[in-house]
């Protein structure tokens, strides 16, 4: 057996029994906050408000029902930079990281038509025009001096494992979230997606960015700032993330197994929607 072998066995062992001796933990991360705004919807509606009633909600619903640990990367309306919200994630070693925004559009013609779910994990490249804009978008608050530094070719070898295997397992959280979104809300389908976000490509764990909807759409934009239609989205993306946990579990009571059921089934790329 060689090294190459060897190392992603140990990862995948330590990783399992880790797992195994606490409940799951998750970091929830409410986009933008403080001077940043983020996008704006109908009247005095504001992206960072309406995630942060949604991430704080998503909490307690996940902790109640889930049976998990919750963390939040902001409680309040206050800035928090893109580099310190990784730093805190990966700090709190969560099994899973959902960062939640509300997405929007640039001009009047599209504000008005353009509405519907993405959900993002990361990739270097984006899977198409609108996509790579979502991420400029929501990467603009990021220093573009941040660099990862690894210790050592070991460090670099171990975290380049761990995140391959990160990567697999945020696709299907995507999927798995997703599909109970579109299917919840009744909300157009925009598809899962990928794109280099910041805020994702240091997270140490299954992560993905969860754009709710259009707050820019005068409709879709109004429902965001709703009680009831936000229960909506909690209540897909906490029957999204059980199932996620419960495939994983599996996975864990028999490493170097199966993979989860149906995990093969997810392409690695959807098909990017037309605005």
């Amino acid at each position: 057996m060689t090294l190459r072998t060897i190392i992603p066995l140990v990862l995948l062992l330590l990783a399992t029994s880790s797992r195994a001796e606490r409940i799951p933990r998750i970091v929830i991360d409410p986009g933008h906050g403080g001077s940043q705004e983020g996008a704006k919807g109908p009247g005095t509606l504001v992206e960072k408000e309406v995630v942060l009633q949604i991430a704080r909600k998503l909490r307690d619903r996940l902790e109640k029902e889930a049976g998990v640990q919750v963390f939040l990367t902001r409680e309040k309306d206050g800035t928090l930079p893109l580099p310190q919200r990784v730093d805190f994630a990966n700090g709190k070693r969560p099994d899973l990281f959902l960062s939640i925004h509300a997405n929007s559009m640039p001009t009047k013609k599209l504000r008005e038509r353009t509405e519907g779910i993405e959900t993002y994990f990361l990739s270097a490249t984006a899977s198409g025009a609108g996509a790579r804009a979502t991420a400029d978008r929501e990467n603009a608050e990021a220093s573009s001096g941040q660099a990862v530094q690894n210790d050592s070719t070991l460090s670099f070898i171990l975290n380049d494992l761990a995140r391959m295997e990160a990567h697999a397992d945020s696709s299907r959280l995507a999927y798995s979230v997703h599909q109970k979104l579109v299917s919840a809300t009744g909300a157009q389908d925009r598809g899962v997606q990928q794109a280099p976000f910041f805020v994702l490509t240091g997270v140490e764990s299954p992560a993905i960015l969860i754009e709710v909807g259009y707050i820019s759409h005068p409709q879709e934009g109004n429902q965001l700032g709703r009680a009831e239609y936000q229960d909506k989205l909690i209540s897909a993306i906490t029957e999204g993330v059980k199932d996620f946990l419960g495939e994983i579990r599996k996975r864990d009571a028999h490493p170097g197994g199966q993979p989860p059921a149906g995990a093969e089934e997810a392409p690695a790329v959807a098909a990017p929607a037309s605005p």
